[in-house]
């Protein structure tokens, strides 16, 4: 299928109508087709100048995989896999992850289950739930929400990736 509407080849059929005579010439001229064609429109940019983009896995769309990169991911859908963003990484309330979310900011108000790795902070809304194992910079918990796991936090940026392992090993980093 063609995404731009293309000039016929010679092996092409072109298809148009006949032109209208006496008063219907009034009418409005026919269409001509040359194979298929599709428009596309350009997207609508709704970012503040100097603002992050932001990518969103919409509702309804279930997907199972890897996320990587820079900027702020949105998940209003289900995931299942790992996350690994340098930026901001949001889950919608009413909506899940399965799998691991490495970010430097997490927003929580769905349903995570694995463990959330954030260099500066995690928010947890008044829906958010974790049923798994958290480290953090900083922890903000609304009143409503639901934590099931181990829980570090509060560490300077670089003892997060010294810190001791969620799964055991020696309870503090070295100093």
């Amino acid at each position: 299928m063609a995404l731009f509407a293309q000039t016929p080849r010679k092996d092409d059929t072109v298809t148009t109508k006949p032109e209208p005579k006496g008063d219907a010439m009034q009418q409005s001229p026919a269409p001509t087709t040359v194979g298929p064609v599709r428009r596309v429109e350009e997207p609508h940019a709704t970012m503040a100048p100097g603002k992050a983009s932001e990518s969103v896995l919409s509702a309804g769309l279930t997907i199972e995989g890897k996320i990587e990169g820079s900027g702020n991911v949105r998940v209003a859908g289900r995931f299942k896999g790992t996350i690994n963003v340098k930026g901001e990484f949001t889950i919608d309330s009413g909506e899940s992850i399965d799998g691991e979310v490495r970010a430097d900011t997490v927003f929580v108000g769905g349903e995570v289950r694995g463990q959330i790795v954030a260099s500066s902070r995690v928010e947890f809304k008044e829906s958010g739930t974790l049923v798994g194992d958290l480290k953090a910079g900083s922890l903000t918990v609304a009143a409503g929400s639901k934590m099931r796991g181990k829980v570090e936090f509060g560490w300077k940026e670089g003892e997060i990736e010294d810190a001791a392992p969620l799964d055991g090993g020696s309870p503090l980093p070295r100093r």
